[in-house]
C-alpha cells in the first residue's frame, strides 16, 4: 500500500502553488511504510490529495515533488521529463556555433536534483538529490540512448549531497573517458574544459548570453575581468575589440588556462595582465594607486549558499562593488553578478543602491542580466532563479 504523507494544518499552500519542496517542518506525520528514497502521495490535513514525490528524512528538503496529477512516481515518469528537457533544448542543439550547453536544470526541467551538461560530443552528470540518485542508472542509460554521447563523466560532488545524506562521487560512468581538456564553442569563440576538476561542470555555461553582451561595452576599452576563472569574458571582451583586459582570479592554473585560450582564439595573451591574487585586496591597491578602468567585470563566486550567510554576503558584495565604481574613469561600465540563490533580485539591487551611494558615483543601472535559456526559471520555484546581474554606467 502506498505510504501517505500528511502535512500540517496550513502548510499545503506552497504544494498547491506547485513549489516542488516540502521541508521536514510541514510534514505532520507518515501513514504507513515509507522509506527515505520511496515515493508517497502528499495529502492536505484535511484528506485533500495533492501531490506525489520522493521521501527524505536526511534533508531538511522532506520531500521532492515530481507530479501534482494522480499518476504514478516512477522510470517512467523520469523518462518523460527527461525528454522533454532534451527536446526543449532543440534550437541550441540545431545552433552550429555553440556545442556546449545545459540539457537539463534540474527542478526548473522538473527532474529535481538533475543536472546534465553537453560540452561537445561529452555530458557531465550531476545527482544530487536522493530522488536523482535513485534513478541513476536507468538516466544515464537513458542519456546515452537519446543523446549518444562519446562519453559520460560525473560530477557528484558539490555540497548539495551531503546536505542529501549522500556520499561524493566523481568519475567516468559511460563510454570513453574524457580528455584533460575538451575543445568547445560558444557563440563561435573557442574554450578549453577541464570537466574533471574545473569549476561547477567544468565552465560557466550560464553565463554564455552575458559574455556577449558584456562585449558590446568592451570596444577600445581597457577592461578588468575580476573573478576571471579561465578567462571567458576576456575572450568576448578580445573579440570586440578591447585595448587591454586584465584577468584577475586567486587561481594560478585557471589563469594559466586562461591564456591558452585566448591564444586559441588569436588573441594576445600578456602575461602582466594575469593577476593571481585576492580580488577585494588587489581592487584596494589599485584604488591607492589610482589605477583606474574603463569597464569592470565582476563575477564572484557564491557568497552566499544559505540563508544564514545573506548577511555576510551582502557585505561582501557591497564592498566589492563599492572599490570597483570607485575605480571606474567616469563613464565607465560595471558589469556585476549574483550567483547566490539566497540573494534575491531585489537584495542585489539594494547593495548596489548603498555602494553606489558611497561611492560619491552617480550610477546608473541600464541592463538586467539573467541566465539564458537552457537554464530556466520555473515561475513556480523562484529558487531556480539564481543568477542576477546589472549593467552599470558610473559617471
Amino acid at each position: 500500500m502506498e505510504a501517505q504523507l500528511i502535512l500540517k494544518p496550513g502548510r499545503e499552500q506552497s504544494v498547491l502553488s506547485r513549489h516542488p519542496w516540502i521541508f521536514s517542518g510541514a510534514v505532520e506525520r507518515v501513514i504507513g511504510d515509507a522509506s527515505d528514497g520511496d515515493t508517497v502521495a502528499v495529502y492536505s490535513s484535511r484528506g485533500q490529495f495533492l501531490a506525489r514525490g520522493v521521501l527524505n528524512w536526511q534533508s531538511q528538503i522532506a520531500v521532492r515533488l515530481l507530479t501534482w496529477d494522480d499518476q504514478a512516481v516512477n522510470a517512467s515518469l523520469w523518462r518523460q521529463q527527461l525528454v522533454a528537457a532534451v527536446e526543449r533544448r532543440a534550437a541550441l542543439a540545431a545552433d552550429e556555433s555553440t556545442n556546449a550547453y545545459r540539457l537539463v536544470h534540474a527542478e526548473a526541467d522538473g527532474l529535481p536534483g538533475l543536472i546534465v551538461d553537453r560540452y561537445g560530443e561529452w555530458l557531465v552528470v550531476q545527482f544530487s538529490s536522493l530522488a536523482a540518485e535513485r534513478q541513476r542508472s536507468r538516466l544515464l542509460e537513458q542519456l546515452a540512448e537519446l543523446l549518444r554521447p562519446r562519453g559520460i563523466y560525473e560530477r557528484s560532488d558539490d555540497e548539495a549531497r551531503h546536505k542529501e545524506g549522500l556520499a561524493p562521487r566523481a568519475g567516468p560512468v559511460w563510454g570513453e573517458a574524457p580528455p584533460e581538456l575538451i575543445e568547445i564553442r560558444e557563440h563561435g569563440q573557442r574554450f578549453l574544459v577541464d570537466v574533471v576538476s574545473g569549476h561547477k561542470t567544468g565552465f560557466y555555461l550560464d553565463q554564455r548570453d552575458n559574455r556577449r553582451i558584456a562585449a558590446g561595452y568592451c570596444s577600445g576599452a581597457s577592461v578588468l575581468n575580476a573573478f576571471a576563472y579561465t578567462g571567458g569574458f576576456a575572450v568576448y571582451a578580445a573579440a570586440a575589440g578591447a585595448a587591454r583586459i586584465v584577468n584577475l582570479d586567486t587561481s594560478q592554473s585557471a589563469l594559466q588556462l586562461a591564456q591558452r585560450i585566448m591564444q586559441l582564439n588569436g588573441h594576445t595573451a600578456s602575461p602582466e595582465d594575469y593577476v593571481a591574487a585576492n580580488a577585494f585586496e588587489w581592487l584596494r591597491g589599485c584604488r591607492d594607486r589610482g589605477q583606474q578602468f574603463d569597464v569592470i567585470i565582476l563575477d564572484p563566486p557564491k557568497f552566499a549558499a544559505s540563508k544564514s550567510q545573506v548577511p555576510g554576503a551582502l557585505r561582501g558584495y557591497k564592498d566589492i562593488n563599492l572599490l570597483a565604481m570607485k575605480l571606474l574613469r567616469p563613464g565607465g561600465y560595471l558589469i556585476t553578478f549574483s550567483c547566490s540563490a539566497a540573494i534575491t533580485p531585489d537584495m542585489f539591487q539594494q547593495v548596489m543602491f548603498q555602494a553606489a551611494l558611497d561611492s560619491g558615483r552617480w550610477v546608473q543601472a541600464i541592463q538586467r542580466l539573467s541566465q539564458p535559456a537552457d537554464h530556466p526559471v520555473l515561475l513556480t520555484f523562484p529558487e531556480s532563479h539564481y543568477l542576477k546581474g546589472l549593467v552599470c554606467r558610473v559617471e
